[in-house]
């Protein structure tokens, strides 16, 4: 009968086998079943040849099934029925396999009657990955629970501990005449020169939390539950995981994994140069190189990131590349380098089943060709080659050398500075010169001056070609002299140099944002993200960032952490030229209703624990002026009145009941303070509630029945003006439109009769009296600026009924079209936001800015230069004035 399953190309391979490799030649006469079957073409499933012998010794049984494993995965690798995934996945899983078997009988081997629990291997390496190669070791950590642990009587859990992890490694290890079933390095669990085998789970999450070194961080990048007990082992991974991927990046462990690479370059030369004698995994080009440039990328982006905490190399890269990390094409250069490297050194190691990564000589490595199917050494090293050169120059591009280091020559670093855009270079010089000799406390330490000293010259380069390098110097002078510390800066500048190109602009344009620097350097980790410099998300999507924290205090420092990136990645767009103004302020807007969703539910869940929640009634936020409209500046702060449904007289149901308006004006008091009272983490807005029904005289919040009586009977023409940018915030879709409702009533008539243009031109008087411009480009308060403007749009809404819509831009595009307002107007808008939004950020004293700053506000605005602005804002200001006079002349 003809063999169905009869494949060519294992019958090949095993021929290869025999002719090239000694030990799988043994294992095929050592296992007749299974090389009959695979002579006659036929290759098993593997667990065929993985089945269980329960009467056998486990020791001798693991290494039998070890033994068919490595000829099955052998000839199914060669014959090329079995990818590189398959291979490692098959070798990684029987060692998870072996590894649990193991723990199992060591436990039951003292302890007989107990059920093998707290006891877990944490797998490293490759076999985290599940990438073990074919001739590999595992480095797992074991740690215990001494809750838990069986133990025999009167021994301490520690003890038991140790016996049963010295018998796990002597089950693995041990050799006898069927061979080994896999070698057990524990020298990765924590200092090993001083610590048991196994350590305790909380002494090994302390330790990591607190004393571990830069590299273990990487090394748990590939970290993975394997055997024993599980839940134990998944329980500390996730107890760990901060230490691992951290938002704020700690850049030396990225230094220490080119520090390690480095010392095994020099430490392995005699394998660094490709050919015979290569070393495939710490040969430059080689594995190694490819795992680091990966684990590398994932260490900067990983903590913000949870798509790119993937163990698997191939997989790791492809992530990376899918997130726009990597180059797409670099990334699959690197997967068939990596998938190359890793086969070929399968090859190397089925010789002689050693544990080995080089290349070999002469005739030794014709056989290595030939059992991987190629014609000799030559042909394999011309294999090899492309690949290799391919992956040294991307792993370089990570590590550039140190040739254009500064000189601590004063004339000569003078001269360089010079040449690199700084003028005569002396003023640059000298400040350098103050960082180098440690003047400020943020400079002092061996670790700062080794990060100033690697990130100067790209530093110096980027703020040379900055539109104001001496200025943008200084500034870095000033923050520098605040910070506690610059290690983290520094090392975040060096390992992204493009952020250096961003940090010379913010300091040659931006004050506000460099000022918000030097307070929180943090901020500038947020740029590293690819969205950095795009629109920010809708107001759902903000709030799923923002919503975090263990407790209550957690939750408002989470907030103020992704509000502060939020708001200065908004404003480096601008200063980038990234985006239009008018994006921006629509975005600092949606940033802060996100803030006020998140921080009014925390504020409620934890003032209800005491006081519970009044029945039938919820909380609603009015937001009116800048953030009614949907668009702040960067230095705006919330006008917000907050109001409550339902009965007045009705009490709260928790320990503590309290009646409504009590209940409502403490709750209040205490989403202001969540949205304003400075935290570690800084301030996060000013809350202004003075628009609130009687103002400062009247209570903080106010019941909706309340409102809408006030707004109806007793409100000032001005109240009704500011009730046009008028738009609930937070509260159920029902409220909301309750309170749209009164809103929209009142604005349509249902309020007292005023001389809304005579109230609202002694109001506008008074105004310019006692709030004047700050100075000659106060886009808001000029005379023709913003606040005129709105002054005519809400006289006219108010005194028509049309164009009520709380974005003032919407507004002023319906008066148009409806005759109420002159077409310039929509104009005359865009341009005073813009300006007024451009120059809060650049200049906040409304003073001309310097020449280099004026080109960016003209661009800003879409103009071609300054003079541009200056007359467009002269040309604005008069339309505007010129309307808001008409307006005021003619009769309600």
């Amino acid at each position: 009968m003809e063999n169905t399953l009869y494949d060519q190309h294992v019958v090949d391979a095993v021929a290869r086998a025999r002719a090239c490799s000694p030990f799988l030649a043994m294992l095929l006469e050592r296992e007749p079943r299974l090389a009959t079957a695979l002579a006659q073409g036929e290759l098993p499933p593997l667990a065929a040849v993985l089945e269980d012998e329960p009467a056998m010794p486990v020791s001798r049984r693991l290494r039998l099934e070890r033994r068919r494993l490595a000829l099955r995965v052998a000839i199914g690798d060669l014959a090329g029925r079995d990818d590189l995934t398959a291979v490692t996945h098959a070798l990684s899983d029987f060692a998870d396999r072996a590894l649990d078997t193991a723990i199992a009988a060591a436990i039951t081997e003292r302890t007989p009657d107990a059920t093998p629990q707290g006891f877990a291997a944490i797998a490293l390496g490759k076999q985290g990955s599940r990438e073990l190669n074919y001739s590999s070791d595992i480095d797992p950590i074991f740690l215990f629970d001494p809750a838990t642990l069986p133990r025999r009587p009167r021994e301490a859990p520690e003890e038991a501990a140790v016996r049963i992890g010295k018998r796990v490694v002597e089950i693995l290890q041990a050799r006898d005449g069927d061979g080994y079933v896999v070698r057990v390095d524990l020298r990765l669990r924590p200092s090993p020169e001083v610590t048991p085998i196994a350590l305790s789970v909380d002494a090994a999450i302390s330790y990591y939390e607190s004393l571990a070194l830069p590299w273990e961080r990487a090394a748990f990048i590939r970290a993975r539950a394997a055997a024993g007990d599980i839940v134990l082992g998944a329980h500390f991974l996730d107890a760990v995981k901060p230490f691992v991927w951290r938002r704020a990046l700690d850049f030396g462990a990225i230094g220490e994994i080119r520090g390690i690479s480095r010392r095994i370059r020099d430490h392995y030369a005699q394998g660094q140069a490709f050919g015979p004698g290569f070393d495939l995994k710490r040969g430059r080009g080689g594995i190694r190189e490819v795992e680091f440039f990966t684990q590398i990328h994932q260490l900067i982006h990983g903590g913000r990131d949870s798509a790119l905490r993937v163990p698997d190399t191939c997989a790791a890269l492809a992530a990376l590349a899918a997130a726009g990390w990597v180059d797409t094409e670099e990334a699959a250069a690197l997967v068939r380098a990596y998938t190359l490297f890793r086969t070929i050194e399968h090859r190397v190691q089925m010789i002689d089943d050693r544990q080995t990564h080089q290349l070999p000589g002469g005739a030794a490595l014709d056989g290595v060709a030939r059992l991987h199917g190629v014609s000799d050494g030559a042909a394999l090293l011309d294999l090899l080659r492309p690949h290799v050169v391919a992956t040294a120059a991307s792993y370089d591009a990570l590590d550039p050398d140190d040739s254009d280091a500064l000189s601590f020559d004063r004339d000569h670093l003078s001269a360089q500075l010079g040449t690199a855009g700084f003028g005569e270079g002396e003023v640059a010089a000298q400040r350098i010169e103050q960082w180098r000799s440690g003047t400020y406390p943020a400079l002092r330490s061996p670790a700062a001056r080794a990060a100033l000293e690697a990130v100067l010259p790209g530093l110096v380069v980027a703020l040379g070609k900055a539109p104001d390098p001496q200025g943008a110097i200084i500034r870095l002078d000033r923050m520098l002299a605040r910070l506690s510390s610059a290690v983290n800066f520094f090392r975040l500048l060096e390992a992204r140099p493009a952020l250096a190109r961003l940090l010379g602009l913010i300091l040659s344009h931006a004050v506000t944002l460099a000022e918000e620097l030097a307070r929180r350097p943090e901020l500038f980790d947020g740029l590293i993200d690819a969205t950095a410099l795009d629109p920010v998300g809708d107001v759902t999507a903000l709030a799923v960032e923002m919503a975090g924290g263990a407790d209550y205090q957690a939750r408002l420092d989470h907030v103020r952490r992704v509000v502060g990136e939020k708001r200065f990645a908004l404003g480096t767009q601008i200063v980038a030229g990234a985006a239009d103004p008018l994006t921006v302020s629509a975005g600092y807007a949606r940033v802060a209703e996100a803030a006020i969703g998140i921080l009014a539910k925390a504020t409620i869940a934890e003032f209800a624990a005491a006081h519970g929640r009044v029945p039938g009634s919820e909380l609603v936020i009015l937001a009116l002026g800048r953030m009614g409209g949907g668009a702040l500046t960067h230095a705006s702060d919330l006008d917000l009145v907050y109001l409550f449904t339902g009965d007045h007289l009705a009490e709260s149901d928790g320990p503590k009941p309290l009646g409504a308006v009590l209940y409502y004006n403490r709750l209040a008091q205490r989403v202001s303070a969540a949205l304003s009272v400075p935290t570690a983490l800084g301030p996060l807005y000013e809350i202004d509630t003075r628009l609130r029904p009687s103002g400062t005289q009247g209570p903080l919040s106010v019941s909706l029945d309340g409102f809408a009586r006030y707004q109806r009977e007793s409100a000032w023409a001005w109240e009704h003006m500011a009730l046009t940018r008028a738009r609930p915030v937070f509260g159920s879709v029902v409220a909301r439109t309750a309170v749209t409702e009164v809103i929209d009533g009142v604005l349509r008539g249902d309020r007292p009769i005023r001389d809304v243009i005579a109230d609202a031109t002694a109001m506008r008087a008074e105004m310019a009296t006692h709030k004047p411009p700050l100075g000659p480009l106060d886009a808001k308060l000029l005379p023709g600026g913003l606040v005129d403007l709105e002054f005519a749009v809400h006289m006219v809404q108010l005194s028509n009924g049309v164009g009520l819509d709380p974005d003032l831009r919407v507004a002023i595009a319906a008066l148009i079209a409806a005759g109420r307002a002159p077409a310039a107007m929509l104009a005359a808008h865009d341009f005073l936001t813009r300006l007024l939004v451009t120059l809060r950020l650049v200049a906040p004293d409304a003073q001309p800015p310097r020449p280099a700053t004026q080109d960016l506000v003209a661009r800003a605005l879409g103009l071609d230069e300054w003079r541009s602005v200056v007359a467009s804002l002269e040309t604005t200001r008069q339309e505007v004035a010129t309307w808001l006079a008409h307006v005021e002349g003619v009769e309600p």
